[in-house]
């Protein structure tokens, strides 16, 4: 249900940033006891593999979001969600934004994004500068290192305007399920109403 997973959700955002590796490690394989979970790696941004995901909307206004690779310590490699720029930075590594220096990231913890059962499908060779949407596999086709098999959404500002950063996500909402509810709720409260009146109208044309 949407009210569990938003629970599940909410206590997993709300835990203090823990080191990847130990992150991966909890998680025993299944990643999804980690998503949203915040989330600490070292090291430095490989701006040269930049990726750009296609169809973000920021208020409005069309353009993409940022992935870059984060050449952890170990050797590893974590993508990394930088953020929202807008559609005319449609080359990589992006323009006018310096990408910073070897450093600590921090981020919340998401899962590769599968296709939807419609859209677009990335080609599945050649070397792609513009994506979909964040699938590890296929990025991992074009990079020597290993990419951790989750992506990091960045939470902490790198000091510039640009890109911008993606807000938290958001475990407010029931989805459809409340409404309807309160719909066949309401439903039923007519129904009831309907036939009490019905009956006391026959018992009075019996009397």
């Amino acid at each position: 249900m949407r009210q569990v997973d938003n629970a599940v959700g909410e206590l997993q955002s709300s835990e203090p940033p823990t080191d990847l590796d130990l992150l991966l490690n909890e998680s025993g394989g299944d990643y999804g006891q980690i998503e949203y979970r915040n989330a600490i790696a070292i090291g430095a941004f490989d701006s040269d593999n930049e990726v750009l995901v296609r169809s973000q909307v920021y208020r409005g206004t069309a353009g993409f979001h940022v992935i870059t690779p984060l050449v952890i310590e170990n050797g590893t490699s974590v993508l990394v969600n930088r953020g929202w720029v807008p559609l005319s930075m449609d080359t990589v590594p992006v323009p006018a934004i310096p990408v910073p220096l070897a450093g600590q990231v921090e981020g919340w913890v998401h899962q590769t994004q599968m296709r939807p059962s419609f859209g677009p499908e990335d080609p599945s060779d050649g070397h792609l500068i513009v994506v979909s949407r964040v699938d590890i596999d296929r990025i991992q086709e074009q990079v020597e290192y290993e990419l951790q098999p989750v992506y990091l959404v960045m939470t902490h500002p790198d000091g510039e305007d640009l890109p911008v950063l993606l807000a938290a996500p958001d475990f407010s909402d029931e989805g459809p399920h409340l409404a309807y509810a309160l719909q066949w709720f309401g439903f039923a409260i007519v129904l009831v109403v309907g036939y009490f009146f019905f009956v006391r109208s026959r018992l009075r044309e019996s009397v």
